[in-house]
């Protein structure tokens, strides 16, 4: 019982830090790119791996946690996907129109049902399924308004939903499998990550934004809130990896919807951003999927057997950032452990 409680405190912890630090950077990052002018996404966006990646290499030399040896070419590609990922969702948001772009986002649900259902036999009730109707119906409500659709932008969407998802269920596959934390994966793949994004991020958002990132001037106020953004995106990366690994890549497409909910209303109160009946409706409507989602899945785990020997394998797979590893914690493994 002990563990489990702690388990279910980890849980809600990974789950305060994803939805603290997401908002927190997309209120610093809309500072940063609508009032300040800076709109060079991906290439913002390597960066912040970039620091996340230092910032974990710099824990792992104080031993807050130890590496693992992952073979390097399952790494390899899983950060490339991932990477991949992000770039095809800043194309899709530069081709589209804001609201087919929020139609792609709500898309990553359903499809990853799906392929979590084919390739991996997982099973979601119809009560699961009926929760996540109604959140994604609440926040298409909330957040969708016009839909414009052109075949570029048509192609980059799909392959962004294909790519998010995949990337988001290997996340959680590798980290279950391979018996590996969330901060180990995050630190072997992030430098993949980083690495494709800092050579397709400029290319990619000339393209879009017609400015060189090189010819940007960079004001002192600009490279305070860069460096704000590179801050708080370690928390981000590092809860993201973690929110996948303890609970399911749908769980965490649950807590993204939450956080578009948080970032309007806090739009709205701070920012003073147009609000509507609208968008009113749709939020209540979206917290009632997510609550009904959160209760169907504590009732689903409330009848499966509870596995001492699972929790245990659960605890090893979340091991905090901030926590000292006991020795003889953990027997090092030389073998290196592959997926591919």
């Amino acid at each position: 019982m002990g563990e489990m409680s702690s388990f279910q405190l980890g849980v809600i912890g990974a789950l305060f830090l994803s939805v603290a630090s997401s908002v927190s950077i997309v209120i610093c990052n809309k500072a940063l790119m609508s009032n300040l002018g800076f709109p060079f996404a991906t290439t913002l966006t390597s960066w912040h791996l970039m620091v996340t990646f230092c910032t974990l290499h710099a824990a792992q030399r104080f031993s807050l946690f130890e590496n693992k040896s992952i073979d390097m070419k399952t790494v390899m590609l899983f950060g490339i996907l991932n990477g991949v990922s992000i770039g095809l969702l800043n194309l899709s948001l530069g081709f589209n129109s804001i609201g087919f772009y929020q139609m792609t986002k709500l898309a990553i649900i359903p499809f990853t049902v799906l392929l979590e259902t084919i390739f991996l036999k997982k099973q979601f009730s119809q009560k699961i399924k009926l929760s996540l109707f109604l959140l994604l119906v609440g926040v298409s409500i909330a957040s969708v308004t016009d839909l414009q659709l052109n075949f570029v932008g048509t192609i980059l969407s799909l392959l962004a939903i294909v790519t998010t998802c995949v990337g988001q269920i290997l996340t959680n596959t590798i980290q279950k499998r391979l018996n590996v934390s969330s901060t180990q994966l995050l630190y072997q793949s992030a430098p993949f990550q980083a690495a494709i994004l800092f050579v397709s991020g400029p290319l990619v958002d000339q393209l879009l934004t017609k400015q060189n990132v090189f010819a940007y001037k960079y004001s002192p106020i600009v490279l305070a809130f860069i460096i704000l953004s590179c801050i708080i995106s370690v928390s981000v990366n590092f809860s993201t990896f973690l929110v996948i690994g303890k609970t399911s890549p749908v769980t965490y497409q649950v807590l993204g919807h939450l956080k578009t909910c948080l970032v309007l209303t806090f739009g709205y109160t701070l920012l003073h951003d147009p609000f509507t009946d609208r968008n009113i409706i749709g939020i209540l409507i979206a917290i009632f999927g997510m609550g009904l989602y959160s209760y169907f899945c504590a009732q689903e785990n409330k009848k499966k057997q509870p596995d001492p020997l699972g929790s245990q394998m659960k605890d090893k797979d979340a091991t905090p950032f901030l926590a000292l590893e006991k020795e003889g914690h953990e027997v090092k493994n030389s073998d290196k452990d592959s997926l591919v």
